[in-house]
């Protein structure tokens, strides 16, 4: 894997480590490849602090896309930089068809551990080429961009999301995002850096992007809900909500929803 594709294991991980600790979010699959695949992770990447980040961010895009399934019953699910998460093991796909989308080279190393079935496709696929949508089925659409939009450029970003927004007739999107600072200060201090990744990319304006695809911004999420922050105990509650859930956090990682009614 390039080192790009390396960085799925960071909140493998996290999720990993979660789960085992029985808290915030039950991800079985996370501990099972963890234990299998995972490499030494080094320096801020293995920080359990980073670890409950993970784990929470995954239990809010669970719980976004938990509800806008139960608001669209026919919507198609695309999960857009997959890696090895088992989000539809954790949620259920509830009937919807469900996407996975992800380099060549991860849903190779996916297939190791998951199989496609009935409603269920993983597609290779690059987010900076969006010619895979041709082979999703479906009129109205929910997507999920975890961890994915710091890897694009602002014009990669617009094109992508235009290119859902012309797809479909009907689309609920969610990514999260580093703001332009947190951008400039990961080339000194992102734990991506431990597995090679040095440049990264930031949203300080999401409204723009919107006026420029097919879709339109809905709003900001809330990146550590205090509900998942309250699960942690003691001296670690208060550190984690320091260093994720302050100001400062709140300027660097953002939580962008977009829509297409």
């Amino acid at each position: 894997m390039n080192n790009v594709n390396k960085t799925l294991y960071i909140p493998l991980y996290g999720k990993a480590y979660v789960s085992k600790k029985g808290i915030i979010l039950k991800d079985e699959m996370a501990e099972k490849i963890w234990d299998a695949e995972g490499f030494a992770l080094k320096g801020k990447s293995k920080s359990k602090w980073l670890a409950y980040y993970m784990g929470i961010r995954s239990a809010v895009f669970d719980r976004w896309l938990k509800s806008e399934m139960e608001k669209d019953e026919g919507a198609t699910v695309i999960h857009i930089g997959c890696g090895m998460d088992s989000r539809i093991a954790r949620i259920g796909c509830g009937g919807h068809p469900w996407y996975d989308i992800d380099f060549p080279e991860v849903i190779e190393e996916r297939r190791k551990y998951y199989s496609e079935r009935d409603g269920y496709t993983m597609l290779p696929g690059d987010a900076r080429d969006a010619e895979w949508l041709s082979r999703i089925q479906g009129e109205s659409a929910i997507v999920v961009m975890e961890g994915i939009s710091m890897y694009l450029n602002g014009n990669e970003v617009t094109k992508l999301l235009d290119a859902i927004g012309k797809r479909f007739t009907r689309v609920s999107l969610l990514m999260d995002a580093y703001s332009v600072f947190a951008a400039k200060m990961s080339k000194y201090k992102n734990p991506i850096n431990d597995v090679g990744v040095t440049s990264v990319y930031g949203i300080d304006e999401p409204e723009k992007i919107a006026k420029c695809t097919a879709l339109s911004y809905v709003g900001e999420g809330e990146m550590t809900p205090e509900d998942m922050c309250e699960q942690l105990e003691g001296m670690e509650k208060k550190i984690f909500k320091k260093l994720y859930a302050g100001k400062m956090a709140k300027k660097l990682y953002k939580l962008y929803e977009y829509k297409k009614v």
